[in-house]
């Protein structure tokens, strides 16, 4: 029988093997959280310059700016109806790939198909709606074309709707692939047992489908508020400048040279995702998901 080991040695094997990523959080994503934690203390000459000491003047004054609220119900918005609109397409995509194709290979070969336009950049997946959305882009001349309007929709194009349509676009892959993971672990002797117990579709998927798939919700919907909430390009681009986002308002903070205040904003920000993750991740157990 081999003695056990002494907790010295399995501490020291433990931080072994976490050191190599211990060595990419600490100077890539510990220190950046710190550096613009202790900016947004400083005080600013208005010039570039900052003075080192500490002071909540920074604080005080994004907090009691009428347009902090403003950009914080915009980003909410954009945030709740990406996530709504994301949550309903990834499920049924999802779902139809887990429990309506009967071939395993099919449906995998399905779900990497869902990836291909996420192999090209953010930036051209943004810009291609353009085409499509403009006053003379092709929706509005198909819908012209069919009677169905008798002027073309400039709702489409550089506005809030816009920006939701490319955040989906963007993001639905992030809810698509947990809950693929999810949906697929679900034991399909279940389903049979529940159909041959009289169980309707509906039944089956809101006793059933749902709550084995919480994990997978709650990973993408972490994936898709995080993102949008910490995004402010797609906004500008797809709103025309017409609407902003607390990103953009702390990113136009950074280019007048006002870094306390844009260092304020982005630790409130955080906290805000962190409170909001936090919430999440009380609904499920992550840990478990991860580790199954």
């Amino acid at each position: 029988m081999q003695p056990s080991q002494t907790p010295s040695r399995v501490n020291f094997a433990g931080w072994l093997y976490v050191s190599p990523l211990v060595l990419v959080l600490v100077p890539f994503f510990v220190a950046p959280i710190l550096v613009v934690l202790a900016a947004s203390f400083f005080a600013t000459d208005g010039f570039g310059g900052l003075t080192p000491g500490f002071t909540l003047a920074s604080y005080v004054e994004v907090l009691h700016s009428a347009l902090t609220l403003k950009l914080y119900l915009a980003t909410i918005k954009f945030t709740v109806l990406t996530w709504i609109f994301t949550l309903i397409i990834g499920f049924f995509v999802a779902y139809f790939l887990v429990f309506h194709v009967r071939n395993q290979l099919l449906a995998i070969g399905l779900f990497l198909l869902c990836t291909v336009p996420f192999w090209t950049s953010n930036i051209i997946r943004m810009i291609s709606w353009i085409p499509l959305l403009g006053k003379e882009g092709l929706i509005n001349q198909v819908l012209l074309a069919m009677g169905v309007i008798r002027q073309p929709l400039e709702i489409l194009l550089f506005s809030d709707l816009a920006v939701v349509i490319a955040y989906v676009h963007q993001l639905t892959i992030f809810m698509i692939v947990p809950i693929f993971n999810s949906m697929a672990r679900i034991d399909k002797k279940l389903i049979e047992a529940a159909i041959d117990a009289g169980a309707s579709r509906l039944d089956i998927m809101r006793l059933i489908v749902v709550p084995m798939s919480k994990s997978g919700i709650a990973l993408g919907t972490i994936f898709v508020v995080s993102i949008v909430m910490g995004d402010f390009f797609v906004v500008k681009v797809m709103s025309g400048g017409g609407s902003a986002s607390v990103v953009s308002a702390f990113y136009e903070d950074v280019g007048v040279l006002q870094y306390p205040t844009a260092a304020a904003s982005a630790v409130l920000l955080t906290l805000v995702l962190v409170a909001i993750v936090s919430l999440i991740l009380r609904t499920v157990d992550i840990r478990q998901e991860i580790t199954r």
